[in-house]
């Protein structure tokens, strides 16, 4: 049964608050502007202009878009990096809308096909002995990762094509982009949530998306010389934009991760697992029988920050001390959760090792957790992690910059392979920087 209308609108406000948690706002307020100036526009020749509809730019590298119940649409600045002109941003965004026009995103919801798939805490590595501490694996980011059916995506093309048409775009640059899309999936046997994880290709997309551009150009009556591209102004637009992981919210580097914003670090075992998000940075072995996770506790004392994580989570500790490590305040706590069924039988017990360090005026909770059968395996992992959370002095790593897209133009005439060599871009980085920028190496530039 499908959801009611207002139902699906409040799913979408309780939602976007644990969205914007999770990935952050991209802060450009141009940018800003522009997908909402967009959105807005769009929304009036859509089948479902009666909701109210929010439009906004996630600060997260993948490069996809998301559509949630309710009238919240959402592009990571990974995609908006990507788009090489307005009309094929403008036929995603059509794509998006047509979601929600179509209220796909409710059906699915509804029918409780959610795909967990990557970036929610713990889905990657853990498995479900661990799920009682992965609470940002919410309802809120699961709505991102709503596996439409290939009948939908079928249907949200047809409707990015109408509505990007009907405000004036040539939709065939909404083909190309897919193209794109497509070269993108290829080269990194994605891991991660990018588009086409959660909006499958429904069978010759490039074919089917041109011939449905042709109708309705036909159809409106249209030229497309008459139709709007507009590739300088959109790459004037996201010139400068952040492209890649934001070393600023941390990054991995040689078995450490620093924070420069926050001016700490820690060690992380070789060969481990790991991904960092605004809400929490995570590390596990490949066989996923442990978990470190590093986040901020809420609390003002290291005493409340322990106290609501046992409560929270249920635990029974076993040893608790205060000390001063590294000249920082720290509470370590050893506790285990025994996990039982549903006749209070023990099924398991989870062995939990927890840090509480206070820090420039923050408290973090820093955690291993296995099940009690492989603690000893990890404690020393966990150990070493824990005990070495420590201020951040080094200036080459406190003074990490992100890498910015850049908008140059050629001299003279040659192909994009040499203009890239040109610009310092080495052999491993050449395709990367095709598929940036929608063509082939072999590809002629004018000057």
């Amino acid at each position: 049964m499908l959801m009611s209308e207002s139902q699906e609108i409040s799913l979408g406000q309780s939602a976007d608050p644990q969205i914007m948690a999770a990935y952050g706002l991209y802060e450009d307020p141009q940018i800003q502007k522009f997908i909402d100036a967009k959105g807005q526009e769009m929304v009036k020749v859509s089948h479902r202009s009666n909701i109210k509809y929010e439009f906004k730019i996630l600060d997260s590298p993948i490069v996809n878009a998301f559509a949630v119940p309710g009238g919240y649409v959402y592009f990571t600045r990974g995609i908006m990096a990507h788009f090489n002109n307005e009309a094929e941003f403008a036929g995603v965004l059509g794509h998006e809308i047509g979601h929600i026009a179509a209220r796909h995103s409710a059906k699915q919801y509804s029918q409780a096909t959610l795909a967990q798939i990557g970036l929610t805490l713990g889905a990657v590595f853990a498995p479900e002995q661990f799920s009682d501490f992965v609470n940002a694996a919410n309802t809120g980011v699961s709505l991102l990762f709503l596996k439409f059916g290939r009948d939908d995506e079928t249907e949200s093309d047809r409707l990015g094509v109408e509505y990007s048409t009907k405000v004036g775009y040539n939709a065939i640059e909404m083909a190309n982009f897919f193209k794109t899309i497509n070269r993108l999936q290829e080269a990194a046997g994605a891991s991660i949530p990018t588009f086409l994880s959660t909006h499958p290709n429904p069978g010759d997309r490039y074919k089917e998306v041109t011939r449905l551009a042709n109708k309705w150009q036909k159809q409106l009556n249209v030229s497309p010389t008459n139709l709007n591209i507009n590739r300088e102004s959109y790459l004037q637009l996201v010139d400068g934009i952040v492209y890649g992981e934001d070393p600023r919210q941390g990054f991995f580097e040689n078995n450490t991760f620093y924070h420069p914003d926050l001016k700490f670090y820690f060690p992380v075992p070789a060969n481990w697992q790991t991904m960092n998000s605004p809400t929490a940075v995570q590390m596990a072995p490949q066989d996923g029988n442990a978990l470190m996770v590093l986040q901020l506790s809420q609390s003002k004392t290291l005493k409340e920050a322990g106290e609501e994580f046992v409560n929270s989570n249920s635990l029974v500790v076993i040893e608790s001390k205060n000390t001063t490590q590294h000249g920082k305040p720290v509470l370590k706590l050893l506790a285990k959760q025994e996990q039982t069924d549903a006749n209070g039988a023990v099924i398991q017990t989870l062995m939990v090792l927890c840090h509480f360090v206070q820090h420039d005026g923050i408290i973090y909770q820093l955690y291993g957790l296995a099940l009690d059968e492989n603690y000893n395996n990890y404690s020393n992992f966990f150990l070493n992690t824990l005990n070495n959370f420590k201020t951040l002095t080094d200036p080459n790593k406190l003074n990490r910059l992100p890498a910015r897209l850049e908008v140059k133009s050629v001299p003279s005439a040659t192909t994009l392979q040499k203009a890239l060599q040109l610009n310092g871009v080495g052999a491993g980085s050449l395709e990367e920087h095709a598929i940036l920028n929608g063509m082939q190496l072999s590809d002629q530039l004018a000057a």
